[in-house]
């Protein structure tokens, strides 16, 4: 660790702002380190990564050999982008840095800024709040207030100064709890990000980058909503702030239990805001890496594959045949396999089978039925009607043959 991260780190408990500023910079390290021994020139995995383009530019090339695959524009492209894009995150700490851990912290950062009006780092300023709010606690704490001799006696937990703090701890858990965690745990993913990246050159293991990458955006999108359901919640405990400071030594028990409430709120909305975001990744569907529920049973060997068609089952067909034969045309519709459409979340339940059965009127006396009859009598017809069965023979003819 550099002498300027030592520094910061010996005023990591001075306040909610010297944590994080703390944690970034320890986070910065601890990624460039990592990348170092993993991808850069002498790293531990570089013999890896060019075993694996080989296997990659090898396997192409044997599906055209066999004519499994083309040298379209279509069939080349997307493969030489794909290659392209994991050799530039994977060499370049530059340019892995910039669009990765940049973006994933800069990006919400500038947006609450944006929204909350803030010049400076939103996420610094909602710290530095923070910290402001402690500082009035401590102050109309009433142990501040009696010196020494007070600080030794027990404080209930239900008392007006124990509800005080109870609602302190609450907000502190729900801000810097979150805050903290959320940064700790993308400089965990984004410094072992470069072996995923990796794993989008194979159809096999590109599911494993797209959870990284999903995993990625929810922890950048928790510091935003955290910082703005925050900011809103601070401005609500504004005047509660300014009824417990009104006396040094003396609490409202009013105001602390309205303290206690608002931290109990804060807790309760950093619980939300975790399942909001987790909900939001899940439908996510990383550019069409990933496919929907109805799409999974395909084969085709893309990576944005589609829903194949599903053939006619043979008792469909079986079905079909006797009611041609029989001159009643039915068609039965549970016999067929219907996939199920884009939004839904599963199969359609079959209740019951139904048969659509269209009967011919022969010698219809109305105008334009005949027309249609024919038509679908024609229709009915197939080879089959070509090659008629030779008409029977009677048994007096051929008794005179044999005479």
């Amino acid at each position: 660790m550099s002498a300027a991260c030592d520094q910061i780190a010996a005023n990591v408990g001075n306040g909610v702002s010297a944590a994080l500023q703390a944690v970034d910079c320890v986070a910065g390290e601890t990624m460039a380190a990592s990348f170092g021994r993993l991808f850069a020139p002498g790293g531990a995995l570089v013999t890896s990564l060019t075993i694996l383009l080989t296997l990659v530019i090898a396997w192409f090339a044997i599906n055209l050999m066999l004519g499994r695959a083309s040298l379209s524009v279509r069939s080349v492209t997307p493969r030489m982008m794909t290659i392209g894009l994991v050799l530039t995150f994977v060499t370049s700490w530059v340019a892995y840095s910039t669009m990765v851990w940049n973006l994933a912290i800069g990006g919400p950062d500038w947006i609450a800024g944006v929204i909350t009006g803030s010049r400076e780092s939103a996420t610094q300023v909602f710290a530095q709040k923070i910290d402001v709010v402690f500082q009035a606690l401590q102050q109309a704490s009433p142990q501040d207030a009696a010196g020494a001799e007070g600080g030794n006696r027990d404080v209930s937990a239900f008392s007006p100064e124990g509800m005080m703090w109870l609602g302190a701890m609450l907000f502190l858990l729900g801000t810097v709890g979150v805050l903290v965690t959320a940064r700790i745990a993308l400089a965990v993913l984004v410094a072992v990000g470069p072996i995923f990246v990796v794993m989008a050159l194979f159809n096999g293991t590109r599911g494993l980058f797209t959870g990284w990458l999903k995993g990625i955006v929810m922890l950048a999108l928790v510091p935003l909503f955290a910082v703005l359901g925050g900011s809103v919640m601070l401005e609500l405990a504004v005047p509660i702030l300014a009824a417990l400071a009104a006396t040094p030594g003396q609490i409202d028990p009013q105001a602390a239990m309205a303290f206690f409430l608002v931290g109990a709120v804060h807790m309760a909305l950093m619980v939300m805001i975790l399942k909001v975001t987790s909900t939001m990744v899940a439908g996510w569907r990383v550019f069409g890496l990933v496919p929907e529920k109805g799409e999974r049973g395909d084969t085709g060997s893309g990576a944005f594959g589609g829903a194949s068609a599903t053939p006619m089952s043979t008792a469909a067909a079986a079905t079909m045949a006797q009611s041609s034969a029989a001159g009643d045309r039915r068609i039965p519709v549970a016999a067929f396999a219907t996939a199920p459409a884009a939004n839904d979340g599963g199969s359609i339940p079959q209740a019951g089978r139904r048969d659509v059965r269209v009967v011919e009127q022969m010698g219809a006396s109305v105008p334009g039925q005949a027309a249609s009859a024919t038509a679908a009598t024609s229709r009915v017809r197939g080879i089959g009607s070509r090659f008629k069965a030779p008409p029977p023979r009677s048994s007096a003819g051929l008794s005179e043959k044999m005479k």
